[in-house]
């Protein structure tokens, strides 16, 4: 039955029944009734409009004669119009037709609602009973419309399927707004930029001017330098503050897996997937922020995944089609020198330039030691919160601090400092030999060689002993330590016999 044909059947006997006052529509219907099929009002046929319906009609008079039924009615009960029209619905009861109720609508004068089934075809209905009324109240017909239960169920499915998606997308968003906000807490650890060198003046003053301009940012500095603190700077005084700001660390994170974290993947996309897939970080990201940190450490075929989805500014997920368009500012940061991995290889160098649009370089800690001693007051402070002490420092350990080289710059200050806080006393001061302890390093020696009586030579080659003795002690080899220290593996070797440093095998 095509849709240019097909009416409702309530809606269309509403019409019939209830708007009495319309003369053309009752008397069209009565004349119907009385089995005038040719009968035409106004150029509608009654009977044609009847038999053009879904739903089955069945229509007797106040006796339960049965007067008329439609084309619907048959193909979804199997009886043929000869079988029922011209006889009393009591012949048809039990015979063909189980659970009738037009007696029970003649006899109650209203409507009666049931699951009725013909026993021609063992089809099964919801069918509706509906009296209407001569004008001294009496009932001269009853009208019946018969829905196919089939139907029924599967709308019903059909609904229950909608409402089970609709739970599944609500608790995704729900989830999502979740880690969204997990991840949110977890980036604003220790959020301020702390210092009074002139380094973290001019570094304070590019980052009012980059944070508002939405553009790409490479941040680059030592291990421990404060490279997320900078990129949380940034968001937190961006346009974009109030929207997702989400973290990645490359490194830490296998590269077999790290496509699926950033761009996600549909369900079943490979063995051991959520079975309702999963959105990607990127994706959590959107209208947000993204740092992509140690990213030196990406591997060149995700960098080319990784260049398309700055170009176009969409994703797609493993194991989909269709791409997600998004909204992200990208931050990224690295301790590597990502232009001589370029020149070796290792880095895309069209990847580089897209994501060093604006560059941002934090000097090490050991090139601006006037910040030391704010950072320590600082961490010390924090950490007699965090753990309910009242430990002090005084200036001979600050000084002391100032004269240590800082591999792990601010990272490793802090770690020091709170090693410190956790094995002393509730309000102990904190005293050269502790740091002198903790450090590895004989600061008296060291101190001593800071005077006026040691020549240049002898000062460089102690304070390069005691950073490399440093240095090493931390490193399983001497590649790991020429690494830290920015300097060619062979020249740690040299320097280590010449100043008489044995070396692990």
């Amino acid at each position: 039955m095509n849709s240019q044909t097909s009416f409702n059947a309530s809606r269309f006997i509403e019409a019939l029944i209830e708007k009495t006052d319309a003369t053309t529509v009752r008397e069209g219907l009565k004349k119907v009734l009385a089995g005038l099929n040719d009968y035409e009002m106004n150029g509608v046929d009654f009977r044609e409009i009847l038999n053009h319906m879904y739903d089955g009609i069945y229509i007797s008079d106040g006796n339960g004669k049965t007067l008329f039924v439609n084309e619907a009615y048959c193909k979804i009960t199997g009886i043929k119009p000869e079988q029922v029209v011209g006889k009393n619905v009591k012949e048809i009861e039990g015979y063909l037709y189980k659970n009738a109720v037009t007696l029970e609508v003649i006899k109650h004068k209203k409507q009666v609602n049931s699951v009725g089934e013909s026993l021609v075809n063992s089809q099964k209905m919801l069918i509706t009973g509906k009296p209407i009324f001569d004008q001294a109240g009496n009932v001269k017909m009853v009208v019946i419309i018969d829905r196919e239960m089939t139907d029924l169920m599967e709308m019903k499915a059909e609904l229950e399927s909608s409402q089970h998606k609709l739970k599944v997308v609500k608790e995704h968003e729900r989830k999502s707004r979740q880690e969204i906000e997990h991840l949110r807490k977890l980036s604003f650890k220790n959020v301020d930029l702390i210092g009074v060198s002139q380094s973290i003046k001019d570094l304070t003053k590019i980052i009012d001017q980059v944070a508002g301009a939405d553009v790409t940012v490479l941040i680059t500095g030592e291990t421990g330098v404060g490279k997320e603190v900078v990129a949380n700077e940034i968001y937190a005084n961006s346009s974009r503050k109030d929207g997702p700001f989400i973290k990645v660390n490359c490194a830490a994170i296998p590269s077999n897996l790290l496509e699926a974290e950033l761009f996600g993947y549909e369900k079943g996309a490979f063995t051991g997937a959520n079975v309702s897939g999963k959105a990607g970080l990127f994706e959590l990201a959107h209208k947000g922020t993204i740092l992509l940190d140690e990213i030196g450490e990406m591997s060149i075929d995700l960098q080319s995944k990784l260049l398309r989805v700055i170009q176009h500014q969409e994703i797609t997920r493993i194991g989909g089609t269709k791409p997600i368009k998004l909204n992200v500012r990208i931050l990224s940061a690295t301790n590597r020198d990502l232009k001589e991995l370029v020149k070796n290889g290792d880095f895309r160098e069209d990847l580089y330039y897209r994501l060093n649009v604006f560059p941002i370089y934090i000097p090490p800690l050991r090139l601006r030691t006037e910040d030391i001693e704010v950072l320590t007051r600082h961490f010390i402070d924090m950490l007699n919160k965090k753990y309910g002490k009242s430990i002090t420092i005084g200036k001979s350990g600050i000084e002391l601090l100032q004269h240590y080289s800082w591999p792990g710059n601010v990272r490793e200050l802090q770690n020091v400092l709170e090693r410190l806080v956790i094995v002393n006393e509730h309000d102990a001061i904190i005293d050269e030999q502790q740091l002198e302890n903790i450090l590895n390093v004989d600061f008296n020696n060291l101190l001593g060689l800071l005077n006026k009586e040691a020549g240049l030579k002898e000062i460089v080659e102690n304070i390069e002993r005691k950073t490399l003795e440093k240095v090493l002690a931390q490193c399983k080899n001497t590649r790991e330590a020429a690494k830290i220290l920015k300097i060619d593996q062979s020249t740690i070797v040299k320097k280590a016999k010449k100043l008489g440093i044995k070396l692990k095998r």
